[in-house]
């Protein structure tokens, strides 16, 4: 048996167009289209860099 695969999904899957971003999450098509083959290193990897897209996203909402 496979341990599951972390992921920041919240299930509200919307990608803003103009930034390339998934709103729930904060991952990037590229991240979004490889996760699942990504290897566990890889998504830690990952995972400071979402608080930092959505705090930059939610400045520029301002």
């Amino acid at each position: 048996m496979t341990a599951p695969i972390w992921s920041p999904c919240i299930k509200v899957c919307f990608v803003d167009p103009r930034e390339g971003l998934c709103v729930g999450c904060f991952r990037n098509m590229e991240e979004l289209g490889r996760w699942t083959k990504m290897s566990g290193s890889e998504r830690e990897a990952v995972k400071p860099v979402l608080d930092q897209r959505r705090a930059a996203y939610e400045a520029k909402a301002r």
